[in-house]
């Protein structure tokens, strides 16, 4: 039986293609603007006196969408130029979404309740705290169960792509481009003996990420939370391709001999991180990268690249309960960084991220 051909390799016009993207995206950006609306409205009518963050005036709600315009053209370039297949610009859960949608709403009154309460460490009674960093054990951004309970690591990818209108992936693909152009030192060796980390993998959709730039590399994860690892296997199972090596640990102490990969990938890690774990985790990072390997980090915006949303900065970590994000917002990354050993170090912004690209000096031993 013939197979049908990929969409995406049939001769349909590239502006066809773009235009269909870009499409898709506004069509994302207009949902998540007026959920956000909505639930802003009824927490206001239920919880009033809940902290909201000041409105944006005329001229940086331009420079945050023109940031936004700039995020997909960059993401559609990227794939333009190869660096993962157009398909994965496609790559949009829709059954997750009709399916959990529901639970997002459903979760929101108690999110509101515990802001309320000033609750920050509550758990379900079946859920073991035992043996986490204490930093860890916290309702983060007031969710239900923090990252330990099923129904977070349900929804948590959902709620990224609602807070961020549809880009939380074109965010997490910008730390493709650099490890490409990182591991090119690495040409020598066979695509499928490369090994790639994900520190953390959450519930997984940066491996997706990775694994459509790098369809036959060997990629390993690392999460704290056993429910997003069983998230992340789900996810990654949908689709045909090699799983990646899934374990559960804290970066502080990676479960690897050193020197034992050529990349490595953390998103949205250090801003719940205090300043100590920060450097632990750069420093086992850089421990287990291969000399000449490159570590990309994706992270939220600090205050240094990003002055004119500073009430922004401000108010957004006591709206979501992220009580490291304080100091992220000014900690000096890239010192961190050289003090761990890396060389090179390079910073993009794209959107309401930043990026830190590293490297492992050749020489070292």
């Amino acid at each position: 039986m013939q197979a049908f051909p990929n969409l995406f390799e049939l001769p349909i016009a590239e502006s066809a293609t773009k235009l269909a993207y870009e499409t898709i995206q506004k069509g994302k950006n207009a949902f998540g603007v007026a959920h956000r609306q909505v639930l802003a409205n009824l927490k206001n009518t239920f919880y009033p006196n809940l902290s909201t963050v000041q409105a944006w005036d005329e001229a940086t709600l331009q420079k945050v969408q023109e940031r936004q315009s700039q995020l997909m053209e960059t993401d559609w370039q990227d794939a333009q130029e190869g660096v993962y297949p157009t398909s994965l610009l496609f790559d949009n859960p829709w059954d997750e979404f009709f399916r959990l949608y529901p639970q997002v709403w459903l979760d929101a009154p108690k999110t509101w309740q515990r802001a309320s309460q000033k609750n920050y460490q509550e758990f379900a009674p079946e859920i073991d705290v035992e043996g986490y960093p204490q930093y860890y054990v916290r309702n983060f951004h007031h969710q239900t169960d923090g990252y330990l309970g099923e129904q977070s690591a349900e929804i948590y990818d959902l709620q990224v792509e609602l807070l961020f209108g549809g880009t939380g992936d074109p965010m997490r693909r910008r730390v493709l481009a650099p490890l490409k152009r990182g591991l090119a030192v690495f040409s020598n060796i066979p695509a499928s003996q490369m090994r790639i980390l994900d520190v953390p993998c959450g519930a997984g959709r940066t491996l997706k990420q990775l694994r459509g730039a790098f369809p036959k590399a060997a990629l390993h994860g690392v999460d704290l939370s056993k429910t997003y690892l069983q998230k992340t296997n789900r996810l990654l199972s949908q689709d045909r391709g090699d799983l990646p090596q899934l374990l559960q640990a804290n970066a502080e102490a990676l479960p690897y001999v050193d020197q034992y990969f050529h990349g490595i990938s953390s998103v949205f890690l250090f801003h719940e991180l205090p300043a100590p774990a920060r450097q632990n985790v750069i420093n086992e990072c850089f421990r287990v990268l291969k000399p000449g390997g490159v570590f990309v980090i994706c992270d939220s915006i600090q205050l240094e690249d990003s002055p004119e949303l500073k009430a922004a900065i401000d108010s957004f970590p006591v709206m979501m309960h992220e009580p490291f994000y304080p100091h992220y917002s000014t900690d000096n990354i890239v010192e961190r960084l050289q003090t761990a050993g890396f060389v090179d170090v390079a910073q993009e912004v794209h959107f309401m991220s930043k990026y830190f690209i590293a490297h492992k000096p050749d020489s070292f031993s």
